[in-house]
């Protein structure tokens, strides 16, 4: 089965940019992530979404799941759970490993969805 591969342009921009602010995810009082080194990817008319290296995400929070998704200008998502003392979020956080070439930037980073967590601009 093969997949529509689209590439951003003027009816559908996608825009990657270092966030030059440190960003911090919690969960409730627990920091899971703490970054100087956000990329800020705009697509569309959509809210900037913060990608985070995965290698500033606490590794003891962090559960794959067998989730998968396709976008058809980024490619294939996989997902993690954040697991805390206080419980399981379910397929809270997504990552492209191996993204498109348009937004190659973001491949060894991580987004988490803002309604499961709270992520601040410092």
């Amino acid at each position: 089965m093969s997949r529509e591969i689209r590439t951003p342009g003027p009816d559908h921009p996608i825009t990657i940019e270092k966030n030059p602010a440190r960003v911090v995810v919690r969960v409730g009082d627990q920091v899971v992530a703490d970054t100087t080194a956000a990329l800020a990817l705009r697509e569309s008319n959509y809210p900037a979404v913060q990608y985070i290296p995965l290698s500033d995400v606490e590794p003891a929070f962090l559960k794959e799941t067998d989730t998968s998704t396709y976008c058809p200008y980024k490619g294939d998502a996989s997902y993690y759970s954040l697991v805390t003392a206080d419980g399981e979020l379910t397929d809270s956080i997504w990552t492209y490993r191996e993204p498109y070439p348009a937004v190659a930037e973001i491949a060894g980073h991580v987004a988490f969805y803002p309604d499961k967590v709270n992520i601040s601009e410092v």
